[in-house]
């Protein structure tokens, strides 16, 4: 298995030298507070360098990306502070965090955490925005700056090359493509029935991204588990993690990550863009950045009840090949999806 695409680094750089390397690795803008601190964590010192407008979230995931600990398994220890950095949705500029004062992480890098599908990472169930709060988050200039902060520290590793005039379908993992918590003794049964047969007849026009809320090391497991990367009747162009996800909030207060599809096109340019992209999630809240290119599928949970009933990547399939023409996947109403595959249908038996 080829290393994942953050390039994490397994032995730690000195505190000096990182702080050097990352001088000018994250773009700041006027007026928004840059703040530089020291993270202890196994004996040894990280330069980690934020933003005031981030959260504490994005503060664990950039220390996740010098140590591996993932977010969910650090704990931020820090004078008179230990309770508020337990709340992932505080702005750091509002904490009097001070570079004099060193932070300690307490965490575990998780080396065998999937022997058993227990261990797999839970996504919480979506929550509803109104579309009002979709537009102002899509809109929000403190989110563009985290989508240009997070294009210059993310690299996407090409497992295939991209393809010229293809579009680009970008698939989640968790209950879009796999029933990730149902026990089983092979992977195999969790897979969603029709997958190998949904990725060959997309690849013929789309190029596919696999983008999941979890770390790399479970992105690489599962899609290997399930035959998706030797498949010889298609190829995955790249696999991103959650490493790739920014920090949004909404107007009611709601804090959670999301996939921005801006990272992919400011990093692929001359392949993709607005137009020629669409994304397949369970949860719609991820793909809030860029609503007009997300079609919410249908969770596959259960999988040993639905397994013999779930045509849900066979009727997407038609609507895939059946958009794969349009100039502009943006301009449609994903929501309709259903709709448009059976008016498509019926043109095709009249015509």
């Amino acid at each position: 298995m080829e290393p994942s695409s953050t390039a994490l680094p397994i032995e730690p750089t000195p505190a000096s030298a990182m702080a050097s390397a990352m001088a000018s690795a994250i773009p700041v803008e006027e007026g928004v507070e840059e703040m530089t601190l020291t993270v202890k964590w196994n004996g040894k010192e990280y330069i980690i360098r934020v933003c005031g407008d981030d959260t504490v979230s994005e503060l664990k995931r950039r220390i996740c990306e010098v140590t591996t600990v993932l977010p969910k398994r650090q704990k931020l220890l820090y004078p008179k502070l230990a309770s508020k950095l337990g709340d992932d949705s505080i702005l750091l500029s509002q904490l009097p965090l001070k570079p004099s004062v060193k932070m300690t992480m307490i965490g575990t890098v998780e080396d065998e955490i999937f022997v058993d599908q227990v261990d797999s990472p839970e996504i919480v169930d979506d929550f509803e925005l109104g579309q009002d709060e979709v537009v102002d988050i899509k809109d929000k200039h403190v989110n563009k700056m985290k989508l240009k902060r997070r294009v210059s520290q993310y690299k996407i590793k090409l497992l295939n090359p991209c393809r010229e005039g293809k579009k680009l379908l970008v698939l989640d993992i968790d209950y879009t493509l796999f029933d990730h918590k149902s026990p089983a003794e092979n992977p195999l049964e969790l897979m969603r029935p029709y997958l190998h047969e949904f990725l060959t007849a997309a690849y013929a026009e789309y190029d596919v991204i696999i983008w999941s809320a979890t770390s790399m090391k479970w992105v690489e497991l599962k899609m290997g588990q399930l035959g998706v990367l030797s498949n010889p009747n298609y190829r995955i162009t790249a696999l991103l993690d959650h490493l790739a996800m920014i920090t949004v909030q909404s107007d009611s207060n709601k804090t959670f990550d999301c996939k921005p599809l801006g990272l992919i096109w400011a990093l692929l340019p001359e392949f993709y863009n607005e137009k020629n992209t669409i994304m397949f999630d369970d949860l719609r809240r991820n793909f809030v950045m860029n609503p007009q290119n997300g079609l919410t599928i249908r969770p596959f949970r259960k999988a040993h009840l639905n397994r013999s009933s779930d045509q849900e990547l066979v009727k997407l399939t038609q609507y895939l090949l059946a958009i794969a023409e349009l100039p502009d996947l943006s301009s449609l109403d994903h929501s309709m999806w259903e709709s448009y595959t059976e008016a498509n249908a019926k043109r095709r038996r009249h015509s």
